[in-house]
């Protein structure tokens, strides 16, 4: 079965920095696009980015310049760093894998940017 397990969450303060990870099973990694989503107290989710299994990245432009997600195929994992961290980048962050047609979850990290 597919696993996806989040850490690395925490408080933080603005313009400080964090690196999350997500560690995965269960599924042939190597072979998927991973997909980091983030969700806000009274918001709806929302896309933060993704990398192909071709190493290829994307980001939603609340983030370009600021994030970058990464993936280390041996180890299976997908990490997301997060530098210059913003109020507005408060969230619970969430590793998201979509295989045959169905997305799998991870159950979230929180983080919060505050002083």
């Amino acid at each position: 079965q597919v696993q996806l397990v989040e850490s690395g969450g925490g408080l933080v303060q603005p313009g400080g920095s964090l690196r999350l990870s997500c560690a995965t099973a269960g599924f042939p990694f190597t072979l998927y696009a991973m997909n980091w989503y983030r969700q806000a107290p009274g918001k709806q989710r929302e896309l933060v980015g993704t990398i192909t299994s071709g190493l290829t990245t994307t980001y939603a432009d609340s983030v370009k310049g600021r994030f970058t997600i990464s993936r280390d195929n041996a180890k299976k994992t997908v990490g997301l760093r997060m530098n210059s961290l913003k109020p507005e980048d408060t969230a619970v962050y969430y590793c998201n894998v979509n295989r045959y047609n169905h997305d799998y979850w991870g159950q979230g990290t929180q983080v919060a940017v505050s002083t």
